[in-house]
């Protein structure tokens, strides 16, 4: 578990005690937890986190562990800038990423913007993107957010809360795996959503971005507080309670139901009997089919871009974004990823409620299920019986 050192407080520290302000650490012996509860979070998204997993472990072992900062506890003045991967989830795992491309995004940034940065946040708490933040945190010599853009994850820029709640997404720099960086400069989210993607297809197929420059006024307005540490305390749920699901089950519930999320229901139990995906403009797309358990003529259908967008049975929409739609296999509890899904995995799906960030119409416009071409309406899930 992760390791509290103060309580935080709601008044932010002057910039100049931040060295001798205590904080919770993240170390390398954490990473697997995280990983594991990000995975669950990220809705079928996010990247699979095996890869990222390694890398930090082995970064933050000889780096030593990332200090974790809550929103709560930034001074105005720090500059805070989000960093993680952009693209398809497939490729990385063809394209394997390392940390030169973080740390040269962010350390271009700094150059190109001659903004000495104070910490770093991620864009999403789903999947590898969890991870990447902290690695760069603990090679730079500065704290990590503990919190995201998202609490989840989602496949476009201007589903983020950064952006929806008044951070201007660029100046960004991105940068591949050979090095090579561009510069974005753009008028709004939507924008930019188009000209990161189009680079990242450019660029083959999956970049590294450091975005989102932000006061710390701006993090306490716009994160979504405190999820690193709720991902490690999921992931570690889920580690020492048993593998099989149905053992977990009560813990889960009691875990979500005491945080922001505030509900998770238990939606299907299956196997899959159909996945299809493509990677389309920079995303994946596609769609799975899950078979019943209990009666084989019932069936569950998912629609995914890079994240399980919307879940039905039968005709009958039990679950969509924003509201998280989370795939366990069955028999190990271990998350399952969109690019991990193969015919005859044995999974249950769970939905789990959005936090208040993206209960507010200007959210909504941009992540319920018509923003994704979906002619359906949102229907928070505490809502649908």
């Amino acid at each position: 578990m992760l390791e509290a050192h103060q309580e935080g407080t709601t008044d932010a520290p002057s910039p100049t005690l931040y060295e001798e302000y205590k904080m919770k650490t993240l170390a390398a012996e954490n990473i697997k937890d995280l990983c594991s509860g990000a995975a669950f979070l990220a809705t079928g998204g996010g990247g699979d986190p095996y890869v990222s997993q390694l890398q930090a472990e082995r970064l933050l072992k000889k780096f030593g562990p990332a200090n974790l900062l809550a929103p709560a506890q930034v001074p105005n003045e720090f500059f805070v800038v989000s960093i993680g991967m952009v693209g398809a989830p497939t490729v990385t795992l063809e394209q394997l990423p390392t940390e030169n491309e973080a740390v040269g995004a962010l350390n271009k940034y700094e150059e190109i913007t001659g903004k000495k940065v104070d910490a770093v946040i991620p864009f999403e708490v789903g999947g590898g993107n969890s991870t990447i933040p902290l690695f760069v945190a603990a090679i730079k010599g500065v704290p990590c957010i503990d919190g995201d853009g998202m609490g989840r994850a989602l496949p476009e820029a201007q589903m983020m809360t950064f952006p929806i709640y008044g951070v201007h997404p660029t100046p960004a720099v991105v940068m591949d795996f050979f090095g090579n960086h561009v510069l974005l400069e753009c008028n709004d989210a939507h924008s930019f959503e188009i000209e990161i993607r189009a680079k990242a297809v450019e660029m083959g197929g999956m970049v590294s971005s450091a975005e989102h420059g932000m006061s710390g006024a701006l993090v306490r307005k716009s994160a979504v507080p405190g999820t690193i540490s709720f991902a490690t305390n999921l992931g570690n749920l889920l580690r020492n309670h048993g593998g099989h699901i149905d053992v977990i089950q009560p813990q889960l519930f009691e875990l979500f139901g005491d945080s922001d999320y505030g509900v998770i229901k238990h939606l299907f139990a299956g196997k899959i009997i159909d996945s299809q995906r493509k990677v389309i403009g920079g995303y994946d797309v596609g769609n799975a089919t899950l078979q019943s358990f209990a009666d084989p003529n019932v069936k569950m259908s998912l629609y995914i871009k890079n994240e399980y967008l919307v879940a039905k049975i039968g005709e009958r929409v039990v679950a969509s974004v924003p509201d998280l739609i989370c795939i366990v296999e069955q028999e190990t509890s271990r998350p399952l990823n969109a690019e991990r899904m193969r015919y005859g995995q044995r999974v249950s799906v769970f939905g789990v409620g959005c936090t208040h960030h993206y209960r507010t119409p200007e959210a909504l416009k941009v992540t319920e299920p018509r923003a994704f071409g979906f002619d359906l309406d949102y229907v928070p899930l505490e809502e649908i019986s």
